[in-house]
């Protein structure tokens, strides 16, 4: 599939390229990368599993937490992928590139948002 490299040189520029079977004009506005279209199916998939948790197990009535706040299972995510972002951009910045450490923190602090906020 991905046989040729074509690079491109400025004599290009403005040029109709061929479509591929993977060329969308709906997504050309992002560089999407495999870690790209992983996050968005990632926050897809958690809201999808809401979704279902809160069909099968009724009752994400607000409840009062460490901050005084009173939230729901879907604020909680909300506090949760929010903070999460927080943790791996300051990660990226102190850190550098061991990502996955950062992402195991992140996972420590949603649980720690859904067991007590």
């Amino acid at each position: 599939m991905f046989t040729k490299l074509y690079a491109a040189t400025w004599g290009d520029v403005g040029k109709a390229k061929e479509k591929g079977f993977f060329d969308f004009d709906l997504f050309s506005w992002m560089a999407w990368t495999w870690q790209t279209a992983s996050f968005f199916i990632f926050i897809a998939l958690c809201i999808t599993v809401m979704l279902i948790w809160e069909k099968k197990v009724p009752g994400g009535s607000p409840r009062k937490g460490i901050l005084g706040l009173d939230t729901t299972r879907g604020d909680r995510l909300f506090i949760s992928l929010l903070g999460s972002a927080f943790i791996h951009l300051g990660w990226l910045a102190l850190v550098g590139s061991l990502l996955w450490v950062g992402t195991i923190l992140c996972i420590g602090y949603a649980i720690i948002v859904f067991r007590y906020v």
